[in-house]
């Protein structure tokens, strides 16, 4: 099937009475004192603050939503009017009401202060828990000593490969034949990390303007690369899941011919959607035409067995299947895929991959002679040698990993009783639910007590996630612990927070 043509784009997408009931279905409980009607828009504020419902989208007319509800349009009407003085939404006659954020109140977070990795910081800070990445593996060295060892027979050339390494392209082709997607080298461009890869695919299938479907909440990266490509990302909700339907609802409605996924352990849920689902998502993409990006980064760390057998005390029995790639449910031309060794093996080695078709992978390639000419040999060197005995270092860091997300887990159930602290099924942190939209505050707190901490709204579109907070476990167990005492201190600083009936333009 040919790629989708683009389509006249319109402003927004919506959600129907349909979809917002399940969201509203314990609405009443709230409004024990309170008119109904500031009950549904507390519900709606909510659902906004935490991107179930985001924003820009446009909300079921007045009636409509009254009908599903089973009340009055009055209690509507007046819900949709205090979310407009209290800036949650807009409206204007003809394009009905659509949800928005404040822009001039206390709701908006202090700009948050960003820093480089491996950089000291001036104020002497002593705790970068901001970074989801683990430290080199004992194999790591080995791996480089045997690519010094490989060097000299490439010394003659000019050492440049624009694609790749033939040897490592074939080791990652054969990984992906070995998870259920045949591939060949030429389906493969090795890359400086997945940023790179991601940078230069929307450089060749997207153009400015483009929108591009992109999951809420999702890898603060990605969407500033869609967004300095000229793209403009409209969310679709996660933290329930993946509502194949409604994403290829937004995808006509908004005209997007373009998604980035995460479906490997999503970054920074940490659920996988099954097999099931991925064959859904193909033939959605397929009837839509819309092409996917697909991050696999995190796809090596499968905690699903490793986790409960670390809480019970007990060895990690053999792992459960993996759900093919992605790719193997959709049109190959529809599919792009992104790996990378930076988790499984370490951040330093800058190592990357895009699995596409070979005529899109021969159109990258050309387009990243344009930049850099390739990758460092002796990296890509190592990373051929770490593939080739990559279960054993994936089984051990699985382990690692499930020992200190429970170790995480517990201290904050301890130190912060009053947090919702679900495990993942995988990946590298734990996506906190906080009982008062206070983010951003609380890791300024903790930011003046030494422990950096990326606030939720880093993860959402446009201020939303203000009630989670990423909390990573790729420290070691005598780092997390006590890294969770300091955040119980800045907890107890926060602010008090509002509601409306505080106001109408605070939260």
């Amino acid at each position: 099937m040919p790629l989708a043509k683009k389509q006249p784009i319109q402003q927004r997408g919506r959600v129907s009475a349909r979809e917002l009931m399940p969201l509203l279905t314990d609405w009443r409980a709230s409004a024990v004192g309170i008119p109904g009607y500031r009950a549904l828009a507390d519900r709606l504020r909510l659902l906004v603050l935490d991107g179930r419902l985001p924003v820009d989208t446009v909300l079921p007319s007045e009636r409509t939503l009254a009908d599903a509800l089973q009340t009055s349009r009055t209690t509507t009407t007046s819900a949709y009017r205090l979310l407009r003085e209290s800036g949650f939404a807009e409206g204007s006659q003809g394009a009905g009401t659509w949800t928005t954020l404040p822009r001039d109140s206390k709701l908006e977070s202090p700009i948050w202060p960003e820093h480089l990795s491996g950089e000291a910081d001036p104020t002497g800070a002593n705790g970068d828990f901001s970074s989801a990445a683990l430290e080199a593996p004992a194999e790591l060295y080995p791996a480089y000593q045997a690519a010094l060892a490989e060097m000299p027979r490439f010394l003659p050339g000019n050492g440049y490969v624009t694609s790749g390494l033939p040897m490592l392209r074939e080791r990652i082709a054969e990984r992906y034949t070995e998870a259920g997607l045949p591939t060949t080298p030429e389906q493969i461009l090795v890359t400086n990390g997945a940023l790179q890869a991601l940078h230069l695919v929307l450089g060749v299938v997207m153009e400015r303007g483009d929108r591009v479907l992109v999951e809420h909440p999702t890898y603060p990266a990605a969407a500033q690369a869609i967004r300095a490509a000229g793209g403009r990302c409209v969310p679709v909700p996660v933290e329930d899941g993946w509502d194949v339907q409604r994403m290829g609802t937004l995808i006509r409605q908004t005209g997007a011919h373009l998604a980035y996924l995460m479906v490997d352990f999503h970054n920074p849920t940490g659920d996988l959607l099954d097999e099931a689902g991925r064959r859904q998502l193909g033939a959605m993409v397929a009837d839509t035409g819309c092409r996917v990006i697909v991050d696999e980064t995190m796809r090596d760390l499968d905690l699903r067995t490793t986790l409960p057998a670390a809480r019970a005390g007990r060895p990690a029995p053999d792992p459960l299947p993996m759900p093919r790639p992605l790719a193997a449910f959709a049109p190959a031309e529809h599919v792009i895929t992104l790996g990378s060794a930076s988790k499984t093996f370490w951040g330093g080695l800058r190592i990357g991959w895009i699995r596409a078709s070979q005529p899109l992978i021969r159109r990258l390639a050309l387009a990243r002679g344009n930049e850099d000419l390739g990758g460092p040999l002796l990296e890509q060197l190592a990373t051929a040698h770490l593939l080739e005995n990559a279960e054993p270092i994936r089984r051990h860091r699985q382990q690692l990993l499930a020992d200190r997300a429970i170790a995480l887990h517990d201290a904050l159930r301890v130190n912060l009783p009053d947090w919702t602290v679900p495990l993942p099924q995988g990946g590298l942190s734990l996506w906190c639910h906080l009982p008062e939209p206070r983010s951003s505050q609380v890791a300024a707190a903790a930011r003046a007590l030494g422990i950096w901490l990326t606030p939720g709204p880093r993860f959402g579109l446009d201020g939303a996630f203000e009630a989670r907070i990423r909390m990573p476990f790729a420290r070691p167990v005598a780092d997390l612990v006590p890294m969770t005492e300091v955040l119980a201190r800045a907890w107890r600083a926060r602010g008090r927070a509002h509601t409306f009936d505080d106001d109408l333009t605070t939260v």
